[in-house]
């Protein structure tokens, strides 16, 4: 390798600078490390997760919904009950405390069982711990039966109650219901119909905004007229409305796909802006227009070449949908006008608790709340990742 030509420069402040004038290759292996080669051979995705990475509330937050959707195929699994299986001998009992000592001694996990007595001048019941009943909590362990996916008889679980025993970890409701189980069963429909909603509104935003933003004209007129209505309408009072227009005959999945297709229908417009104002600027680039004179469609332009080139930043406005989903669901199963019993959702749980007198004195009932604003928390934080790591600037 000759040595390169090194020549004085001035840069006007009295110092003097050599410049280089060898035209540097970045491609070239000799003259990177390996780390910096990895970098500038590195995809855009790859660039992406790197930037991910970084940010650590983010990748937590990330942590976290995994674990939260762990929980989506394998409620049946993890539920020690069945989230309608009613016991009329424990109503609105409280949550059982796991201990792990018992006068000294270690016995492992355990919970004691209750003593009730309903109080008659101020007409609740009253539970009581009783010392004397230790019911071990069992692990991988066969109880409660049920329908894995509806489809397959079984009776296997990852906790159980002790044999003849109770496992309320979370209370139970007004008909003996274990809330426990009805948070990890509700999981599988408040998380997914936020997922659906998404794929269902990233469709209609991707094909109406496209089409905007590509042709432009009348059809960008027309695109854009029919968001601003939509736009203009209040939220949830349409979402009230739509709601309220599903007949109380249908059955809890069709009402599920109901609900799941209304928030879809009514989430696109900001997506669909996003992506008229990217394609506006991106169809004047170069490999567009070259594209064009090649002989591809419309279709194909946009599908192939413009929308791959912010796919990150549509995922990421994507991610900060989902929890507006998840509480329009919420509020709706709350106001019961979304889904009902038997179909069992975060906010199906909390329409238990509308009566204040009854939270008040029963305040678990409100505790699907916490999976609410830990879910959306979450989702917030792995969207201000994903949108700073899809950032070319950043």
């Amino acid at each position: 390798m000759t040595e390169r030509e090194i020549t004085p420069g001035q840069a006007g402040d009295g110092i003097e600078r050599y410049v280089d004038p060898t035209p540097f290759d970045p491609m070239q292996a000799e003259a990177l490390t390996e780390a910096q080669l990895r970098y500038y051979q590195a995809s855009q995705w790859q660039i992406m997760w790197r930037k991910f990475r970084r940010h650590r509330l983010a990748v937590w937050a990330g942590i976290i919904l995994f674990f939260f959707y762990l929980n989506v195929p394998f409620a049946e699994i993890i539920a020690p009950y069945s989230p309608n299986q009613r016991d009329s001998a424990h109503l609105f009992a409280p949550p059982q405390a796991v201990h792990l000592f018992h006068e000294g001694r270690f016995v492992g996990p355990f919970v004691y069982g209750f003593e009730a007595k309903f109080d008659l001048e101020f007409s609740n019941w009253v539970y009581t711990p009783d010392h004397s009943k230790v019911q071990p909590i069992r692990f991988l362990c066969f109880g409660a039966p049920y329908k894995f996916w509806g489809l397959v008889e079984w009776n296997f679980h990852v906790i159980c109650p002790a044999e003849g025993g109770t496992l309320f970890l979370a209370g139970t409701d007004r008909l003996g219901r274990d809330m426990y189980s009805g948070l990890v069963y509700g999981a599988r429909l408040s998380l997914t119909v936020g997922l659906i909603g998404v794929a269902i509104g990233m469709v209609l935003g991707m094909l109406f905004g496209g089409l905007a933003g590509y042709f432009g004209g009348l059809v960008d007129t027309i695109v854009q007229r029919a968001i601003e209505i939509l736009r203009s309408l209040p939220e949830l009072p349409l979402w009230m409305a739509l709601s309220a227009a599903v007949p109380v005959t249908w059955s809890p999945l069709a009402v599920y796909f109901a609900i799941t297709i209304i928030l879809g229908l009514l989430d696109w417009p900001a997506l669909a802006r996003a992506v008229r104002s990217k394609l506006l600027a991106l169809r004047e680039e170069e490999y567009a227009k070259a594209a064009e004179m090649m002989g591809a469609g419309p279709s194909r332009i946009i599908g192939r070449h413009l929308l791959p080139g912010f796919m990150s930043h549509l995922i990421a406005s994507a991610t900060l949908s989902i929890p507006s989903m998840i509480l329009g669901e919420t509020a709706l199963s709350f106001l019961d006008l979304g889904l009902r019993r038997p179909a069992v959702s975060w906010g199906v749980l909390l329409n238990e608790a509308q009566d204040i007198t009854v939270v008040i004195v029963y305040p678990w009932l409100m505790m699907p709340v916490i999976p609410v604003i830990i879910v959306v928390l979450a989702f917030n934080f792995l969207g201000d990742g994903l949108r700073d790591a899809a950032d070319p600037y950043r």
